[in-house]
């Protein structure tokens, strides 16, 4: 077992669209069957909610009226769609359907984790361990009792942001004034109170002065579960040398995304390969070391691409694999790509102990 993955959307599409379907056995990127072919050690499943859609429908209910909701009333800063509080409640919802969704369907050869000591006793039974991560701080609502409530459910990672402005923080963007935004005064208590209580900050979409102000005031390290190389493909939602750098000095991780469109802006006639993933692990070592680079493989968060020569699933990892070596990274920088650096990041910030109260 040697893969740790720390970003997908598969219970997100089961719960969107897989009936007759479960992490078992299903048409996505990412089952257990496949898992197997990996030898996947961890998987992160990101309970996901793009508040948007609800947001959108409950205005066509009401003729596009936001009168009377006070701060939803008023347009966000970046230009976007301020999601209404009844959205956001119906957003925490729906996570918490996709939290019972993965800890029914965990059984033989997939077990849901709340401590690292959880993943040490299911590889030695040679049992996939399942971490449950939020990717939408925005559900949060204000209400910095949910924080709480979600590690007792097993939440293991926040992502803070997605790409809507939220009671956080604001999200990447191509607008520079967003770019600057940072932490709203929320965001800094939940920040804390994470850290108090071991959970991983994740800063994948988030603005760079969101990013900058999670470096400044973490007390643990933070991580970009699925985020790539500005340098190479300058997409908002990759990281800086400079930020990779910072991260890597905060003993953070960032996940290599295999989403084609945050490896390389222009594929034209040739296409995207498994060589563009292995460039950007390339250039994380480079500019900022060895212990910089994990895997967040984003599967099932996006479109997949039909593309020779490129990933379809998660059983297909050891291509991956043999494109760092083809890039000349190491065996020994493979492996902590693999699963150390991450391993490392979640021994470190879950306190090494910490349960799921009963």
């Amino acid at each position: 077992m040697k893969l740790v993955d720390m970003h997908c959307d598969t219970i997100y599409e089961l719960q969107r669209d897989g009936e007759g379907q479960s992490l078992f056995h299903n048409h996505l990127c990412v089952d257990v069957e496949r898992m197997r072919q990996a030898e996947t050690m961890v998987q992160f499943f990101a309970c996901f909610v793009d508040a948007k859609e609800w947001e959108e429908e409950r205005r066509e209910a009401h003729g596009g009226s936001v009168q009377g909701e006070g701060d939803a009333a008023r347009p966000p800063v970046n230009g976007g769609m301020r999601i209404s509080e009844g959205t956001w409640e119906r957003a925490y919802a729906r996570v918490l359907e996709m939290q019972r969704r993965l800890e029914t369907e965990q059984g033989d050869g997939l077990k849901q984790v709340f401590s690292y000591q959880d993943i040490l006793e299911n590889q030695r039974k040679n049992v996939i361990s399942a971490v449950a991560t939020v990717e939408e701080g925005g559900v949060l609502n204000g209400n910095i009792e949910r924080v709480d409530e979600l590690y007792q459910k097993g939440i293991r990672l926040i992502t803070l942001t997605w790409n809507y402005e939220n009671c956080l923080a604001y999200p990447n963007s191509r607008d520079e004034r967003i770019m600057r935004s940072g932490l709203k005064p929320f965001g800094r208590s939940v920040l804390q109170r994470m850290n108090e209580l071991g959970m991983i900050v994740d800063v994948s979409h988030l603005s760079d002065g969101g990013f900058w102000d999670c470096i400044k005031y973490s007390q643990a390290p933070i991580v970009a579960s699925h985020s790539n190389c500005r340098a190479l493909c300058s997409h908002p939602r990759n990281l800086t040398d400079e930020m990779l750098r910072a991260l890597a000095e905060k003993g953070g991780v960032a996940g290599l995304n295999f989403y084609p469109a945050f490896l390389k802006e222009e594929r034209g006639r040739e296409g995207i390969a498994l060589r563009d993933i292995a460039r950007h692990a390339r250039h994380m070592i480079d500019v900022a070391g060895e212990d910089i680079v994990a895997i967040g493989t984003d599967f099932d968060g996006f479109e997949k691409e039909d593309a020779p020569g490129y990933i379809s699933h998660v059983g297909e990892m050891e291509s991956v694999w043999d494109a760092f070596a083809a890039e000349n990274i190491t065996p020994r920088q493979i492996d902590k790509i693999q699963s150390k650096n991450a391993l490392r990041v979640m021994q470190g910030v879950w306190h090494g102990g910490n349960k799921r109260k009963k």
